[in-house]
């Protein structure tokens, strides 16, 4: 049985990084990203994370513009080498209707033969 899936390579253009929204932090999350950027996690939580709105842990916070607090233009994330897993995880595995139209990512179709 061969089944078809979708999988994107990311092509770093930033547009995931402008969106509106919440980037929900993990515990490892918090952890490797203070650590990659060298500062107590106490201090990344209290300065570079909120509140989520349904209240049940942290998010990134936003700049003033509504981007990523470690989004840089042109493009760049500051902590890409550590960033968090729901970021890793975008677009092949969680993504909203009509993603395509903001993403640059390549779409590549696998073909997955079952046993």
């Amino acid at each position: 049985m061969t089944e078809q899936r979708d999988i994107y390579v990311c092509t770093r253009c930033g547009n995931c990084c402008k969106w509106p929204g919440q980037v929900k932090l993990t515990d490892v999350d918090i952890a490797a990203m203070a650590g990659y950027l060298d500062i107590a996690v106490d201090e990344f939580v209290e300065t570079r994370t909120r509140l989520r709105d349904d209240r049940q842990g942290l998010s990134l916070t936003d700049n003033q513009d509504g981007h990523c607090v470690f989004f840089e233009e042109p493009d760049v994330c500051q902590v890409h080498a550590a960033r968090p897993e729901q970021c890793r995880r975008f677009p092949t595995h969680w993504n909203f209707p009509d993603f395509e139209a903001e993403c640059d990512a390549i779409k590549l179709r696998l073909a997955i033969t079952r046993r």
